[in-house]
């Protein structure tokens, strides 16, 4: 047995699918029933589902009273995409026999996949009531309990389970109360799991959560600690980039949060975030030609890329560069796209090229939104005053009085039409 054992692994391994058949067949002709079974375990192992069937079809055969060799084949026929006749199988395990419980929790596993949390729930639930201290089945209502967002139950259970065994079904239990913790917005409790994940095992996911925690404990020094650390393990870990960035940013290092989002755009040229922020910290570095292509990279990536497109039209505007917001405002017009919020911007560009029929109407369009903001009302406020419309502009003016009632230049304003 041990022969063919060496023989059927080195055919999983490389990948012959011919022998691996014929080897089966031999295990099924020639192996004891135990043997038999072991080899399905094997054939699950390295991902031989069909074949790992076919022997445990075997075995059903020869023991159809067997429970676990049922519940064990429901779980290979799921894995096949076989749902029906694995629903069949498991609703055949009797409930007094003591593999029930077990096929409780695949039924569980099978509905939380469709996202029949409530009945998944209660599959397990059943289990729980018949084998109240079993760790599996807590386990697996914690997991069902964080996948539905229902953190602080998760927890109770998940530390229960922390206290008894750092490591459960292969899951650091300390990297799932982070990840659980974090899920929740508890970046302290998350941090300090994360922390203790790490003394276990250092891994990318692992760094990467602690840094982000950090991050938002506002520990931007530990963050950038994590990140570095991260980067160097990982160079492709792509999120680690402009999180890094924020974190240089948020300590005023400007030149180091420029340097780590352009190396983060050579590992990936493809997301707008990463044009995004080196859009703005380029602005930060005094470099308004390299931020304007950055945002000009984002917005192409994505032509309806609102935060890249205000800060562009916003450094236009602060050049007086009219015809770019007026160019930029029509492209993205002629997309199907519109936002008011580029509607102040687009007006004036209007008003200073001189087209004062298309300034009045995006004045207007933008007024809905931008009743209650002084420096808009203002600028409206002028516009119509040098466009002849006094009835229109002295309206505003006592707008912005009722505002600001202390401003003295709007009550001057006002006071010009009285």
């Amino acid at each position: 047995m041990e022969n063919l054992l060496n023989e059927l692994i080195l055919a999983i391994e490389e990948g012959d699918l011919q022998l691996v058949n014929q080897l089966i067949e031999r295990v099924i002709t020639n192996s004891m029933p135990d043997e038999q079974y072991g080899i399905t375990e094997l054939l699950v192992q390295y991902g031989y589902y069909a074949e790992a069937d076919q022997v445990l079809e075997h075995l059903q055969f020869l023991y159809p009273e067997e429970a676990q060799i049922t519940i064990d084949r429901a779980a290979v026929l799921m894995e096949l995409d076989k749902e029906d006749e694995a629903l069949e199988l498991l609703m055949s395990v009797a409930a007094d026999v003591a593999e029930y419980p077990q096929a409780l929790l695949v039924l569980a596993d099978y509905y939380q996949m469709q996202g029949l949390y409530e009945v998944a729930e209660k599959q397990i639930n059943e289990a729980i009531e018949l084998l109240p201290t079993e760790p599996l089945l807590q386990f697996a209502k914690a997991e069902l309990l964080f996948e539905t967002g229902r953190f602080s139950e998760s927890i109770r259970i998940y530390e229960e389970l922390y206290e008894q065994e750092g490591t459960f079904a292969g899951v650091s239990l300390a990297e799932r109360l982070a990840e659980v913790y974090r899920a929740g917005a508890n970046y302290e409790q998350a941090l300090e799991f994360y922390m203790k994940a790490l003394e276990d095992e250092v891994k990318p996911d692992i760094l990467f959560g602690s840094g982000y925690a950090a991050f938002q404990t506002q520990n931007y020094e530990l963050a950038i600690k994590q990140l570095e650390d991260l980067k160097e393990l990982d160079p492709d870990y792509f999120s680690a980039y402009l999180l890094l960035a924020e974190s240089y940013a948020m300590l005023e290092d400007n030149k180091k949060a420029y340097a780590v989002i352009k190396e983060g755009l050579i590992r990936d040229e493809y997301d707008k975030t990463f044009y995004l922020f080196a859009g703005k910290i380029a602005l930060k570095n005094h470099e308004p030609e390299q931020a304007k292509q950055y945002l000009q990279e984002a917005i192409a990536l994505d032509p309806e890329y609102m935060e890249a497109i205000l800060v562009l039209m916003s450094i236009y505007s602060k050049e007086e560069s009219y015809d770019e917001i007026i160019s930029l405002y029509e492209h993205i017009s002629s997309q199907d796209f519109d936002w008011t919020a580029l509607y102040p911007f687009v007006a004036e560009a209007y008003d200073k090229e001189e087209e004062f029929d298309k300034a009045y109407e995006m004045y207007r369009a933008a007024y809905e939104d931008f009743k209650e903001d002084p420096a808009f009302l203002e600028k409206y406020c002028y516009f119509l005053l040098e466009d002849g419309k006094q009835e229109q502009a002295k309206e505003i003016a006592a707008q912005l009085v009722a505002l600001d009632p202390t401003e003295q230049q709007y009550i001057e304003l006002l006071e010009r039409f009285e």
